[in-house]
């Protein structure tokens, strides 16, 4: 008996995630997968682009033209249905893993639904109460204990309790889904200097240390809090992960290192969840200059993480 296939959402239609979605069906050294989208879409963008469509497509029609670079509200319900089909697909066994091009937030937003992002819509169709969005290029793993948060809100959202899960979470999934036996984590401080001994900030002595204290008494190999200027350079040694506290500390060295051939993977899902490390790109719609690098590394490493799950 056959795998069953990956599932590719092909995002935002205005954006550069048709084109992506194109480019993986000229591609022969990728396992099997059935993109979600809208077929009469995206084979006018194929057409666009002087490129043959080699897709299998679940067709879900939107109710809008849809033009490049010009993104319309009135696609945002189709897009959700889409993700939701995803879901259920990946829960019934259907698709062994699911990999989303990119969305638009503001988009789905301005047609008056509630969205922050794949991340935490993802949580709530498995029923998941903490979502950990994990970036990896390379060897180079990147987890966030907060994602999209406004900055002032960010050190009254993490609490101990959250940091304590967060790190549970990706200590789990590290073995589970990377085969990585007692990963070392490193954890980053929230206040420059890790809060200098409580001078910068309390946070760093009261809320993240008392928690790595508390894993390492059990155990674990987690380090920190250690300076964020510290923790992505060689002088921190080695480790399989790096915590890091807020969306914009872990991710720019991240997309520094490896942009174009960055994965987003959702830790703490029930199912399994790529995505690419970039936005939607309404710039490059349909002028076959979109880059499917991180895309094509998304779908490898859903099939690799999949394969394991089996």
């Amino acid at each position: 008996m056959s795998a069953p296939p990956l599932v590719v959402t092909a995002g935002e239609p205005a954006g550069i995630g048709p084109d992506l979605c194109i480019a993986l069906g000229r591609r022969d050294d990728l396992p099997p997968l059935v993109v979600i989208g809208d077929e009469r879409q995206l084979r006018a963008r194929a057409r666009t682009l002087g490129e043959e469509f080699r897709l299998e497509v679940i067709d879900l029609p939107f109710p809008a033209d849809v033009r490049c670079g010009r993104p319309d509200p009135a696609n945002a319900a189709t897009l959700l249905e889409g993700l939701e089909r995803a879901v259920a697909g990946c829960s019934a066994g259907e698709f062994a893993a699911m990999v989303t091009a990119p969305l638009a937030k503001h988009v789905i937003c301005d047609a008056g639904i509630a969205f922050t992002g794949h991340t935490e819509y993802l949580a709530k169709l498995t029923g998941s109460p903490m979502p950990v969005m994990l970036l990896v290029a390379g060897e180079l793993r990147v987890a966030l204990a907060s994602t999209h948060l406004p900055l002032r809100q960010v050190p009254d959202f993490l609490t101990p309790e959250r940091i304590e899960t967060v790190l549970e979470i990706l200590a789990s999934d590290l073995e589970a889904k990377f085969g990585i036996s007692h990963p070392e984590i490193i954890v980053c401080g929230l206040n420059p200097h890790a809060g200098e001994g409580g001078h910068l900030g309390s946070e760093d002595r009261d809320v993240i240390a008392p928690v790595v204290t508390r894993f390492r008494d059990r155990g674990a190999r987690v380090r920190g809090p250690v300076p964020a200027d510290t923790a992505f350079t060689p002088a921190a040694g080695h480790h399989d992960a790096i915590l890091a506290m807020y969306h914009d500390q872990g991710l720019p060295v991240l997309k520094y290192a490896g942009f174009g051939h960055a994965v987003n993977v959702t830790l703490g899902l029930p199912i399994v969840r790529t995505s690419v490390d970039h936005g939607t790109a309404f710039d490059l719609a349909g002028t076959g200059r979109a880059d499917p690098g991180s895309l094509v590394a998304a779908v490898r490493l859903a099939h690799s993480i999949g394969s394991r799950q089996e």
